[in-house]
């Protein structure tokens, strides 16, 4: 693991992200929790970065008692469903925003998902780019704070490491990095791993909702 990780998480703990929140995520922020609303507010997944939205869609038929918000920067990847076979899940909506913004929101509206689901992220490799990973971006606090189940999936051993040691920091808990083998493949990254061979990790930790101590 980063050898700075540990004071980047304590830095980001004790240091207010006064980052602004941007007009446009704070009108795709209201228009997805009015959604969920509408539909009668049933516990809520979040399925962030969820690119052309597959790993969405599978939550969503997969937990049919929730509602299930699939949110990503990318226009062009949130049109893109040819992956999918069958029915859209009623269940669920996409919404175009930046995940820092949105979190930071669900955590000042008090708005605290059920589960949480960060699936094979951008692993910004470079030894330089520790502050890119969410675990050691400022916004991570904000994702520890919403609590519920939370689940990080890659095929980086190193990066579901840092994930669980900073939410296990965080939290005051043990958080495992553990091997896993998906019965279905739920992403087009994890398909295209598992049959590429690769192994794939995973971390899942519940948290309460609120900050922690």
């Amino acid at each position: 693991m980063h050898t700075q990780l540990l004071a980047l998480v304590d830095k980001h703990a004790t240091h207010p992200f006064l980052k602004p929140v941007s007009h446009y995520n704070q009108r795709a922020f209201e228009s997805s929790i009015a959604t969920w609303q509408q539909t009668g507010a049933a516990p809520l997944i979040l399925d962030t970065g969820c690119g052309v939205g597959i790993s969405t869609m599978h939550l969503a038929r997969q937990f049919p008692d929730h509602f299930v918000i699939g949110i990503d920067q990318s226009e062009d990847r949130l049109a893109r469903k040819s992956h999918w076979e069958g029915d859209i899940p009623a269940n669920m909506t996409f919404i175009r925003a930046d995940l820092v913004d949105y979190w930071r929101l669900l955590q000042t509206h008090k708005i605290y998902p059920a589960r949480q689901y960060v699936l094979y992220p951008n692993p910004w490799p470079k030894i330089g780019h520790v502050g890119r990973r969410w675990h050691g971006h400022p916004v991570f606090p904000a994702i520890a704070a919403l609590g519920g189940v939370i689940e990080c999936r890659s095929n980086w051993q190193i990066y579901v490491e840092e994930f669980a040691f900073a939410l296990g920091h965080l939290s005051h808990r043990q958080i495992a990095c553990e091997a896993f083998l998906p019965d279905i493949p739920i992403t087009p990254f994890e398909q295209k791993y598992l049959a590429s061979r690769h192994a794939l990790w995973r971390c899942i930790a519940q948290l309460p909702h609120g900050n922690p101590d």
